[in-house]
């Protein structure tokens, strides 16, 4: 076992864990393809269940095999009572992405026979997790204001009918149609920290909805989703345009990341940011102005002019999200959420890709402490200077 390290890469920066044909990134020219196909093209011409079906199965759908898909999905779209009474039993003041990771793992206890090697028992698991994460999420929202979930609404489609059981509301045309989009865009992207973990956990051959929770709680930590959250508390403590150059400048003075700049991968804007920049200002002529896109756009500006040609800092997807969240009338704990509902058609793929071609990971270590220390009885051990920090329950 080799313990070189000059093998070790912090984070595993870098380092291949998979051979894939789910996505594709090339960062320096701002490319993003699902399965070959250009994230512009889908997010023009596609829907989300159809872009979900094309990242699990491999192909675009036929009519009639969408069709097939969408139905099952809407048949699915409602949870069992059991996990709605479990919700309530959560604190009012836990986060949504501990209610979801729960209820995710969950729903194997209702679902536990694993037939790994059945197409049947994967695809149903798929259409199962793709239609009741949404609404676990919603219904968590309303459980924790007192309120009882709104259920589903079979004559909307799947973007439609998630904002619908938020506000009991069907959203205007346009309103679902850019959340589509958005879920679209957030779907799926390469070996990420989530997606790394859903793979491992996948290669244990344990059941999708473990995987989906363990992918969920990778996705929680504030170094991988939540960040849009934070672009929004950016803009709002900066407040105004002609606070931007000197908020900038201060972040470049004291070292500070600036929110929704700058990608692991991309060294050119997020081309996913293109997108939602678009679709924000086509959201903004018909709903009214954001007060903060106007700060938005000139922090994008300034920050370009600063870092963009020297760092290779850019927008990311985080930047514009949150404010089109925010219009849509989405609460802001939810937004992270809201990624997991994407995200889960990318995990789900990686899930069926990994099966396939499973082994086990286990990867290795260097180890970088003592050897041959001899065991101390207690008597002679020191006592320590400070009790360990206590707790109550």
């Amino acid at each position: 076992m080799s313990t070189n390290t000059e093998e070790f890469k912090d984070g595993l920066a870098g380092v291949p864990a998979a051979k894939s044909q789910v996505s594709y990134v090339n960062g320096v020219e701002g490319v993003l393809e699902y399965r070959g196909i250009r994230i512009e093209e889908l997010a023009e011409k596609s829907s989300f269940i159809e872009t979900a079906y094309l990242l699990i199965w491999g192909k675009l759908p036929t009519p009639e095999e969408l069709e097939e898909f969408e139905t099952e999905i809407r048949y699915h779209r409602r949870i069992k009572f059991h996990i709605r009474d479990m919700m309530k039993c959560f604190p009012e003041t836990g986060h949504p992405m501990d209610a979801l990771q729960t209820s995710a793992a969950a729903l194997g206890l209702f679902y536990s026979r694993r037939a790994l090697d059945n197409p049947d028992y994967i695809r149903a698991a798929v259409v199962r997790l793709l239609a009741k994460i949404p609404t676990m999420v919603a219904a968590f929202h309303l459980i924790r204001k007192g309120n009882d979930p709104i259920q589903p609404n079979d004559e909307l489609d799947y973007a439609a009918n998630f904002l619908y059981m938020l506000t009991e509301r069907k959203p205007t045309p346009l309103a679902a149609k850019i959340f589509d989009i958005c879920l679209t865009l957030h779907a799926e992207h390469t070996m990420n920290a989530s997606t790394f973990s859903a793979r491992v956990t996948a290669s244990t051959l344990t059941d999708p909805y473990a995987v989906v929770a363990s992918a969920v709680g990778t996705l929680a930590g504030p170094l991988h989703g939540g960040a849009n959250e934070e672009v929004l508390e950016m803009l709002e403590s900066i407040g105004t345009v002609a606070q931007v150059r000197p908020y900038v400048d201060e972040c470049i003075a004291n070292k500070q990341k600036i929110m929704g700049f700058g990608h692991r991968v991309y060294r050119v804007k997020d081309p996913r940011a293109v997108i939602l920049q678009n679709l924000a200002e086509r959201l903004f002529e018909t709903m009214g102005q954001d007060e903060y896109y106007a700060v938005a756009v000139e922090l994008e500006k300034v920050v370009e002019e600063r870092l963009g040609a020297s760092k290779g800092i850019y927008a990311n997807v985080d930047f514009y999200s949150g404010l089109l969240y925010r219009k849509l009338g989405i609460p802001r704990d939810l937004f992270t959420p809201i990624f997991a509902i994407a995200r889960a058609a990318g995990w789900l793929a990686h899930w069926k890709e990994q099966l396939t071609v499973n082994k086990i990971y286990r990867p290795t270590q260097i180890y970088v402490g003592e050897h041959n220390l001899a065991y101390l009885p207690m008597e002679e051990r020191a006592v320590a200077r400070e009790r360990p920090p206590s707790f109550s329950l």
